[in-house]
């Protein structure tokens, strides 16, 4: 098991290291929020521990970074604060599990057991609809005409269509979730993204359509399932 810990704490963050060590798993061991993102974004991990406050970026911004490029390492918060609203805030953000400091390293461990559990199941975890499923390990979008591996930014699309299939989606809420801060630019790249996944699920004989809704949005559909007012 490979695991990422980011702790600002220098005294923490080394009896950390030695404490899942000892427990047998290869641990990275950062103490900055830039260069925990970093990490996430270079290697697979089974589990990341992150604490909220750090230099650089703060854990939150952290997770909100690595979800927005399409990485799913299981996360739990290791924070000193307690209050209800920074527990939401982590969970909203995409995070597993939450434990505030002082804590019990046998509550830590038996934590950090279930997160890597429910890491493995979802590595074998493929999205599906009609004739068609995208692997969420390898990036590869399958149909009875074979596969593609999706570029990033394809990628969370897909993924997001397939998870909200038969729902329109407004173009803004793709620009919110993925192109937060550039919002300008990315509606010229949201067009392209979308018009690359028609030609793909085409490529690969899919039943599925993106169908565009005027005025309203995109909806991912099985083909011949057509609405009114859709191109």
């Amino acid at each position: 098991m490979k695991l990422l810990i980011a702790e600002d704490d220098p005294s923490l963050l080394r009896a950390l290291t030695a404490l899942f060590q000892r427990e047998k798993y290869t641990v990275d061991g950062v103490s900055d929020g830039p260069n925990a993102l970093e990490y996430l974004k270079l290697c697979a991990y089974d589990a990341a521990v992150l604490d909220v406050m750090m230099p650089g970026l703060s854990g939150f911004e952290v997770l909100r970074a690595a979800r927005k490029e399409g990485i799913a390492t299981p996360v739990l918060f290791l924070t000193a604060k307690n209050e209800i609203e920074d527990r939401v805030t982590g969970l909203d953000l995409g995070a597993e599990d939450y434990l505030t400091k002082p804590f019990d390293v046998r509550e830590l461990l038996a934590r950090v057991r279930a997160l890597t559990r429910r890491g493995n199941d979802q590595t074998n975890a493929a999205v599906s609809a009609g004739n068609t499923s995208l692997d969420t390990a390898s990036f590869s979008l399958k149909g009875p005409g074979g596969e593609e591996i999706l570029p990033n930014k394809e990628y969370q699309c897909m993924l997001f269509l397939l998870q909200n299939a038969g729902q329109v989606i407004p173009a803004e809420r793709f620009l919110e979730r993925f192109w937060e801060d550039d919002a300008a630019g990315g509606e010229n790249t949201l067009w392209t993204v979308i018009y690359n996944l028609r030609k793909k699920l085409e490529s690969l004989k899919s039943n599925l359509s993106i169908r565009t809704r005027r005025g309203q949005g995109y909806v991912l559909e099985v083909q011949n399932e057509k609405g009114p007012d859709e191109a």
